[in-house]
């Protein structure tokens, strides 16, 4: 979540993302916050998580504005809980924000929340997904939701194929979904 991000939209976007389903591959598994906007956003959001039964881990940083969350640690960074746990993170800039993905994320569907778009061009560039979504809930990266039809199995990483490869297998998409404020029913 970016520091010129429309905070109502987040709010929703971001409930969505991890409330919705939260045992599928696109569900919001970290949140990463600009730390211009973190006080005032965190103080309402994570509230708003926990009344949907959601457990928020949280950085130092995080603990500090929350103090009744728990720490995440490394492990968090990189788990994919499936379930209505959310780590949560303070950073300094959409460059930190890229460097966090990059290290710990799945490649498969990664969002910023933003009305920057310098910041918005750069993340969209810089980010390694499959799938790369702008003001709008990780909710909507499926095959439903592409028009590709029911799913036989799934992935939570970015290269798709399973079995035999060949150059079809090899091939991926990156997609870029943009919205303004989307979520999913």
């Amino acid at each position: 979540m970016d520091e010129s991000a429309n905070l109502l939209h987040a709010l929703d976007i971001i409930i969505n993302a991890k409330v919705q389903r939260p045992s599928v591959c696109n569900a919001c598994e970290t949140l990463l916050v600009h730390q211009t906007v973190a006080k005032s956003f965190l103080l309402k959001a994570i509230p708003a998580l926990q009344e949907k039964g959601v457990e928020v881990r949280g950085c130092d940083q995080t603990q500090a504005i929350v103090p009744d969350i728990k720490r995440a640690t490394t492990e968090d960074w990189k788990t994919e809980f499936l379930s209505l746990t959310l780590a949560v993170k303070i950073v300094s800039s959409t460059d930190e924000a890229i460097t966090h993905i990059s290290q710990y994320g799945t490649r498969h569907t990664e969002a910023i929340i933003s009305e920057n778009y310098s910041e918005i061009s750069k993340f969209k560039a810089k980010i390694d997904a499959a799938a790369v979504v702008v003001n709008a809930s990780t909710r909507f990266t499926d095959g439903g939701e592409f028009g590709f039809g029911a799913e036989m199995g799934i992935s939570t990483q970015k290269l798709h194929a399973r079995g035999p490869m060949g150059l079809k297998e090899l091939t991926t998409y990156k997609y870029i979904i943009e919205g303004q404020g989307q979520i999913r029913p």
